[in-house]
């Protein structure tokens, strides 16, 4: 990472930015269609409960949410209450969501990127992967390289 390029691309779904670096509209946003945008405050997520709450307000999750992970997973991977066609995940001081529990934590990263793959497709004919979810981590730049470091951990063992 450098100074001139502080954000992270880690997969086409999900992306990791710093203050002052900022991800390209073209990766985020479709070139038509209706978009619906959530933003989070990782600060706002230091527990389980709250995370699910903080989802379930912003993502609109249905009344039948369950409240746990299994749910949570569910919920990220239907989205079709939300009747848009592209939708976009930020979460704000994401180096914060869930600071004392890593179980949980690597539970909800792996979540957000699952989903966001599940949603991906193959543009053609130009062979390009865009996702009608993204995920987008905005962060400290101490704590970048350590949210890209999970990612990449577990690109290579998932």
């Amino acid at each position: 990472m450098t100074e001139e390029s502080p954000d992270i691309h880690v997969a086409p779904w999900l992306h990791i930015v710093t203050p002052g670096g900022g991800v390209p509209l073209s990766e985020l946003l479709p070139t038509s269609g209706s978009v619906y945008v959530a933003r989070l405050q990782g600060r706002d997520m230091p527990d389980e409960v709250s995370v699910f709450q903080n989802f379930q307000e912003k993502l609109k999750f249905p009344n039948y949410f369950g409240w746990n992970w299994d749910a949570f997973r569910d919920c990220l991977r239907d989205l079709q209450w939300l009747s848009s066609d592209h939708h976009v995940v930020i979460i704000e001081s994401a180096e914060h969501v869930l600071s004392e529990d890593e179980d949980a934590r690597r539970i909800l990263f792996t979540a957000l990127w699952h989903s966001g793959r599940r949603w991906s497709y193959v543009k053609r004919p130009e062979g390009v992967t865009l996702s009608k979810l993204s995920i987008v981590l905005a962060c400290e730049q101490d704590a970048a390289v350590g949210l890209s470091e999970f990612f990449r951990d577990f690109e290579e063992h998932a």
